[in-house]
């Protein structure tokens, strides 16, 4: 058979944000209702600069196919994540496609954030703060739009220079006035939904720094010694995650010392009705994914879809 070869310019071709939203709302509710398969994270550290990861076996009934996904995490570098994304016959284990995965990463992680503001989030939401002027921090911002009408942004980023070309960019992209803070407090102090993306070792949100009713996206305790919310806001919060055994190996509950009993839900029970979500204007509520491969898969199987029609992609027979 021959394989589908798809770089990062392609895959974000075939990549349309507001059909993925759809697309991922179904596959966390039907991971919940019917999962498959554990989700497994495999994670190595190379040196001080550098981890290699592997996210498998994505897997959702209902799609035809499996992901296996390659990661390289070097922060210093841009982009930061770099891999592949290998796409599966689940009846054959024929190579379907192998494509980009930073792209693909970067943009379900903005929609996976989207959704879960659009789950959590109070409807009247319009301001955010971003803390974090990264790439992620961009796309978070971007994908928010797709479910909430935004009036105002706040970023704040170690380096004021990135956070002052995150605001000129925003404003030149989305028409979307934001101000640049010098600290994490001035940022989210009015905010609405807050949305944290760094690489940061410590808590830095803590009880007391955000008004009652907002919803907190936080993104960097994606894996061991990365925290961002410690462990007293968790505990006062709806706290809500992706998967409840890795948050607490690999994400933001184990980081701060906290067991799988201070989750509320994973984010596709309360898709599933299952469980609960935002009972009250004035809760706080958190959502802090580890990132899954069945997210991968779902968009992955997206991208294909839309590219197997086009016939000036390359292809290989990795059996010749």
């Amino acid at each position: 058979m021959r394989t589908l070869l798809l770089n990062r310019s392609a895959v974000a071709r075939n990549l349309q944000s507001l059909t993925l939203l759809d697309d991922l709302r179904e596959a966390f509710r039907t991971d919940a209702l019917a999962r498959t398969v554990a989700p497994q994270r495999v994670r190595a550290q190379l040196h001080p600069e550098g981890t290699a990861m592997v996210l498998f076996p994505g897997s959702l009934p209902g799609i035809p196919a499996y992901t296996v996904k390659v990661h390289a995490k070097f922060p210093a570098q841009s982009p930061a994540i770099q891999g592949v994304v290998h796409l599966h016959d689940l009846v054959t284990g024929g190579l379907l496609a192998v494509m980009d995965s930073g792209h693909l990463t970067a943009v379900r992680t903005g929609v996976v954030g989207a959704l879960a503001a659009d789950v959590l989030a109070r409807e009247d939401a319009t301001r955010v703060a971003v803390v974090g002027a990264g790439r992620q921090g961009v796309l978070q911002l971007k994908q928010l739009r797709l479910v909430r009408t935004l009036t105002q942004a706040r970023v704040y980023d170690t380096d004021p220079a990135r956070a002052n070309a995150f605001a000129a960019r925003m404003y030149q992209e989305l028409s979307l006035p934001v101000s640049v803070e010098d600290s994490v407090e001035e940022a989210v102090a009015d905010a609405d939904i807050v949305v944290t993306a760094t690489w940061s070792r410590q808590p830095f949100l803590h009880p007391g720094m955000v008004r009652p009713g907002t919803h907190i996206t936080a993104l960097g305790a994606d894996e061991p010694g990365k925290a961002e919310v410690s462990a007293e806001l968790l505990r006062q919060a709806l706290f809500v995650c992706d998967h409840r055994a890795l948050c607490v190996a690999s994400g933001a509950a184990g980081a701060v010392g906290l067991d799988e009993t201070a989750v509320h839900a994973e984010l596709g029970e309360i898709l599933a009705g299952l469980k609960p979500g935002r009972t009250s204007p004035e809760q706080v509520t958190v959502f802090t994914p580890v990132g899954l491969p069945f997210q991968d898969l779902a968009t992955a199987w997206h991208v294909f879809q839309a590219a197997s029609g086009d016939d000036a992609l390359p292809t290989l027979d990795f059996n010749e």
